[in-house]
């Protein structure tokens, strides 16, 4: 297997996680974004969106973050990354799509870069723009993570799965842009927990090969 990421992305970062949670290794692929290597033609063959990550497994080619993650649950299925009951699995996938699906899209490189370059947005117009969508999903998030059954010490019972791969990506993107947390303490207290575990703490940015001051 090979992934193509890059060491910042957060959708590369949640594949990361999944895979050392499941133990499977891959050969990593950089792709740096900064230089603009996803616009090019080398890569666009890899994936027409110019996004990252990119799973190849023999001839199969997958895109887009959450699709990586559920194959790979499916292809390895131990350890589970998805409770057994249907109702917790739906409230699992919940927290994930409202991270991947919500909070990120909208703050992701290319809109960063999009509201600079495109629409001439300063950095501090940039950074309320960031940290407005961060509070608004992080608020919502907190509530869901407080309502729902079996939080502690991660997002859904004992062992972390999908809801906490994507939600420790996003509080690093959140932390690096300076984006305040204290309003959100069982968030903060997943995270810690989270980090403390190899497959988390060998999935950050700074382990990466790729790693940028």
């Amino acid at each position: 297997m090979q992934l193509f990421g890059y060491f910042r992305s957060s959708a590369a970062y949640r594949v990361r996680i999944a895979l050392n949670l499941k133990g499977v290794e891959v050969d990593h692929i950089p792709v740096q974004l900064r230089l603009q290597e996803q616009a090019g033609a080398a890569f666009r063959q890899v994936n027409p969106q110019g996004l990252v990550p990119v799973l190849v497994d023999g001839e199969l080619r997958l895109s887009q973050s959450l699709a990586i993650i559920e194959y790979l649950e499916e292809r390895f299925p131990a350890p589970p990354l998805l409770p057994s009951d249907s109702a917790d699995r739906a409230r699992v996938r919940a927290i994930a799509q409202a991270i991947a699906c919500e909070i990120h899209p909208l703050n992701n490189l290319r809109v960063l870069n999009h509201l600079r370059d495109g629409l001439g947005i300063d950095e501090d117009g940039r950074q309320r723009w960031y940290g407005h969508w961060i509070a608004e999903g992080f608020s919502a998030i907190e509530a869901m993570l407080r309502d729902m059954p079996r939080t502690a010490p991660v997002c859904f019972g004992a062992t972390p799965g999908l809801a906490d791969i994507c939600l420790i990506p996003q509080v690093f993107n959140a932390e690096r842009m300076n984006c305040p947390l204290d309003d959100y303490p069982t968030i903060r207290q997943i995270a810690a927990a989270c980090r403390d575990l190899p497959a988390f703490r060998d999935a950050a940015p700074d382990h990466q090969a790729d790693a940028a001051p």
